[in-house]
This record gives structure tokens, C-alpha cells and sequence, in this order.
């Protein structure tokens, strides 16, 4: 149980000095996201693109899918009992925390890291960070949405002031917009850096898209 997550890594062309450390969605893997990455344009930067476990999902039949964890119904509605597998996100929020604390032990700070990720990456992403023990340099949320959204006593002030971008695409048909919407309205207090951007597409990301975040990111990892 303490295995470093297998990923994939995108290694810095020149000394790194910052990790980016990006969850992919359900069914993906790491693979996923690593064509992207050069946009970034972020050559001192580490890219951490980790393989989630495989597990039956729930809303595919029980189909075993690389998966951050279960989803048992495709609504968001609050009172129709959980959506996800409380366990199976505990349990990838920790596999998480251990590939932050492998990139302190190789060098570079908390401050120094982004976490982020898409769909249930992306809800990965900000549940992990928010419960860090120590400050990230940023959250990146495409796609995403808040998980265990009655847990928020167990984030730590650590992540509170955070700075987080939140992406979705306008026409989602998987994770509504106003899912996501609701994880950005849950993270704003007076002062934090907390972003909000639709775009007119659906779950996916588009070149927009991945502009702001080149963007963003080139804010959070200054060289």
C-alpha cells in the first residue's frame, strides 16, 4: 500500500526547479495527458503524470477501468446518497501525497508544486491539495468538481489561500458546469486567487483551454 504510483514522467530540459503533478481521468492514464505537455513551454518544470489503479466502475457496468475511484451514478444530486467511494478517494489522496512527498525528497519544495488534473483527476486534485499539510504552489481543476463535499472541516490552513484555476467546458454533458461552478464557489473566500473559466466545449479540453493554463501556470512556477 505505501508503492509509488507507476507514472509518467516528463523530465525538465534544464535543472528542474518546479513539478507539476497531473491526475488524468476516468479510463485514461497517465499517456493521457503527456502530448500537452511541451505547450507549456515549461523547460525547468517536472511533469509527475501518474497511472491510476484499475477497479470495477460502478456506471460502467463494473467494467475494471484505471480509476481514482468509484463512481456509482452519474447525477450530482446531493440527497441521493453518495456518488463516490469515500474509501477508494482516501486511498488515492494518499497514493498522491506520496508522489509530492518523492518530489520534496528529490528537491523541490511544496511550494514549488502544482497539483492538478482532469474530470475525476481534476476532483482528485482538489481534494488532495486542500488537505495537504503543506503549501502548494497551485491547483488546477479542468473538468473537475468537489468530492466529499461534507469533509471540507479536514482541509488544512496549509492550502487555504491557495491559488486555483478552475476550467469546464460550457456544454459538459458528464460533469455539468455547474458541478464545477459549485467547487469554485466552495474554494472563493476574500483574497485567494481562485479563477473560473468556461469554455464552449463539452468534457474535453481545447487549446483555449490549455493556453489560460500555460498561462496560469507560468504565474504559479515563475523560473
Amino acid at each position: 500500500m505505501n508503492q509509488l504510483l507507476p507514472c509518467v514522467e516528463v523530465d525538465a530540459t534544464v535543472p528542474a526547479t518546479a513539478s507539476v503533478i497531473f491526475l488524468h481521468g476516468l479510463g485514461a492514464d497517465g499517456h493521457d495527458f503527456e502530448p500537452v505537455v511541451p505547450l507549456f513551454n515549461l523547460p525547468w518544470a517536472r511533469f509527475i503524470l501518474p497511472h491510476a489503479p484499475s477497479l470495477p466502475v460502478t456506471i460502467n457496468g463494473g467494467y475494471v477501468m484505471p480509476a481514482w475511484y468509484d463512481i456509482r451514478s452519474l447525477g450530482f444530486d446531493p440527497h441521493a446518497g453518495p456518488r463516490e467511494d469515500e474509501a477508494h478517494i482516501r486511498a488515492s489522496a494518499e497514493a498522491i501525497t506520496r508522489l509530492i512527498a518523492r518530489e520534496n525528497a528529490r528537491g523541490i519544495p511544496s511550494e514549488r508544486i502544482v497539483l492538478g488534473g482532469f474530470s475525476q483527476g481534476g476532483a482528485m486534485s482538489l481534494y488532495t491539495g486542500t488537505r495537504h499539510p503543506e503549501t502548494l504552489a497551485g491547483l488546477l481543476v479542468l473538468s473537475g468538481y468537489e468530492v466529499l463535499p461534507d469533509r471540507r472541516d479536514e482541509q488544512t490552513r496549509a492550502n487555504f489561500d491557495t491559488p486555483a484555476l478552475f476550467c469546464h467546458g460550457r456544454l459538459d454533458p458528464l460533469v455539468p458546469a455547474f458541478a464545477g461552478r459549485a467547487a469554485y464557489d466552495a474554494a472563493l473566500r476574500p483574497g485567494r486567487d481562485v479563477r473560473w473559466h468556461e469554455f464552449p466545449i463539452q468534457h474535453e479540453v481545447s487549446p483555449a483551454e490549455l493556453q489560460l493554463a500555460a498561462g496560469w501556470l507560468h504565474e504559479r512556477l515563475p523560473r
